[in-house]
């Protein structure tokens, strides 16, 4: 993602609650992990537009493997309400600290910037602002409704976060009409104390299987990392907590470690038990699973998108 601040002007450590923590054993990365660094023409021409219209991206932000790819085919994953998060989770390359207040400019900014782009389908996710009262909830609702006003056409996946203790802010969202909702499980439940300490499990679950329960047409989302020292039968338990919660796409990928005090890489995936898992994820019922190596929640959303939507077609014999 983009960070479209001035980033040279930054004093405080990125990671200020990390400082203390142990470093940790950065594992060498296998040939599978491997990606070509970026910087073609159209790439500099997404950082641009994204840059022009004061935007934050988590493609950035996250420092995500792919952005070479999907920049040098002008999409972007916009990250609304700032570029500090209230949760400081041991795996994420955000900022955590406390964040600035909404910028009443940036659903449309956002809107500008998706037509711009020519974007058909988009990805919105967030961090975490625990400090609002509805945890940002309005906020993606005006930055949904924006984006529909500018671009009828461009169809629309939100990335949130898990709205704990926020009453009636998951409908808000949901209301907006997003067409897919994908909020992320990130790891297996006896992960959550080291890796998530400030999210729930059962709570991420329950907020999936509301989503259905309000707007059953609507399309529902998660995706988990793997290589934090999870266990084979805790991922595949995972899968059956996210079908009894009637998930549509499973995304799984491995964990990549920014620095030396996140938490570490306890193992490399290969890309053959990737494969495994996603055999086993289409036979528990999942409409579409991304299993690879460097596969994360936005990467290909749009052509994910129209295989959700053959795949569901297929399901009721619409195809």
């Amino acid at each position: 993602m983009v960070t479209l601040l001035d980033t040279a002007a930054r004093q405080a450590a990125r990671h200020p609650e990390k400082a203390k923590r142990p470093d940790t054993e950065m594992l060498r990365k296998p040939e599978w992990i491997r990606v070509k660094a970026p910087g073609s023409p159209v790439y500099r021409e997404t950082q641009e537009i994204v840059r022009k219209h004061g935007l934050v991206t988590v493609c950035e932000e996250a420092g995500c493997p792919n952005i070479g790819e999907c920049w040098s085919k002008k999409h972007a994953t916009m990250m609304i309400m700032g570029e500090v998060c209230t949760r400081a989770c041991a795996f994420c390359n955000v900022r955590t600290g406390l964040p600035t207040a909404l910028d009443p400019n940036e659903p449309e900014n956002v809107a500008k910037a998706v037509e711009k782009l020519g974007l058909e389908h988009v990805v919105i996710t967030s961090v975490d602002r625990d400090d609002l009262a509805d945890g940002g909830a309005q906020h993606f609702a005006d930055v949904i409704l924006a984006i529909r006003a500018r671009n009828p056409r461009t169809t629309i996946e939100i990335l949130t976060p898990d709205f704990l203790r926020k009453e009636g802010a998951l409908e808000i969202v949901v209301a907006a009409k997003p067409d897919v909702f994908n909020h992320n499980l990130e790891t297996v439940p006896s992960k959550y104390l080291t890796v998530r300490p400030g999210a729930r499990y059962f709570h991420s679950i329950r907020l999936l299987q509301r989503v259905k329960e309000i707007d059953p047409q609507m399309f529902t989302k998660s995706g988990i990392m793997v290589g934090l020292g999870e266990t084979r039968n805790e991922v595949l338990q995972l899968m059956d907590d996210l079908r009894i919660a009637d998930v549509d796409f499973l995304t799984i990928g491995q964990y990549l470690q920014p620095t030396r005090k996140h938490h570490k890489v306890e193992k490399y995936v290969t890309p053959e038990e990737f494969k495994s898992y996603a055999t086993i994820a289409k036979t528990k019922g999942f409409l579409l699973v991304s299993s690879s190596p460097l596969t994360r929640s936005s990467h290909h959303a749009g052509e994910d998108f129209a295989e959700l939507r053959k795949a569901r077609q297929a399901r009721l014999g619409l195809a």
